[in-house]
């Protein structure tokens, strides 16, 4: 069965035999592609989340040598990788499901459940819930930032209407002179560039959502075509 979804997953675990059991389980599930990236210990499993941006979910084994679950997780979130984790434990203890879920674990998997759908299903809602909560981010940001652009707007709008007005009146009193041709031509520039500027001004201050697009570099626009 063929899928769009595609799923890479960090998977930090000590034991070579039950990773190879992860990824062997994982593949047979059918509703999603799952790319498994196995790291041993926690300190290859933070290099690699740091560095790796494709990264959808970090499952991990709580229990490894060197750096536990916690401690890894303090690191990653220091390193602001934003992936969600996933913890695999041998039995549930809800003293440490109450520990890790502060430091926004998403979520606390028993090891036996690897070999049910538990497992994919749990990878996949929390995938979904991660990408969720940054749609939601996005658009609060995008709805502050319309609101600091109209603040602008109005501002601007303000301080250049008078003198926009006063231009345009000059100009077109000008044009009805009868000046000679090549002053006529200029003062005609003039006029539709006088336009150009009291449209802009106009659709800038209708402005109902943000248009903002990337320009060069980190430099954006708003985008008022």
């Amino acid at each position: 069965m063929t899928t769009d979804k595609h799923i890479v997953v960090l998977l930090v675990e000590d034991n070579v035999d039950f990773a190879k059991l992860v990824r062997l389980y994982l593949s047979r599930f059918d509703e999603a592609q799952f790319d498994i990236i196995w790291k041993e210990n926690g300190s290859e499993g933070i290099e690699e989340a740091v560095q790796n941006k494709d990264i959808d979910v970090i499952l991990m084994d709580y229990f490894l040598p060197g750096l536990n679950g916690l401690e890894i997780t303090k690191a990653l979130k220091e390193k602001n990788v934003d992936a969600p984790v996933i913890f695999l434990t041998v039995n549930k203890d809800m003293n440490l499901a109450v520990e890790v879920m502060k430091l926004g674990v998403q979520d606390y998997l028993v090891k036996e459940e690897i070999s049910t759908p538990i497992l994919p299903k749990t990878i996949l809602s929390v995938v979904e819930k991660k990408k969720f909560q940054r749609e939601i981010a996005e658009l609060e940001i995008r709805q502050k930032r319309l609101e600091a652009m109209q603040e602008l707007v109005v501002g601007i709008t303000n301080e250049i209407s008078s003198p926009l007005t006063s231009m345009k009146s000059l100009i077109d009193s000008l044009i009805q002179k009868g000046l000679p041709e090549k002053t006529a031509k200029y003062l005609l520039i003039m006029q539709d560039n006088v336009q150009r500027i009291e449209t802009k001004m106009e659709k800038l201050t209708n402005l109902r959502e943000d248009k903002t697009v990337q320009y060069i570099k980190d430099i954006k626009m708003i985008d008022l075509s």
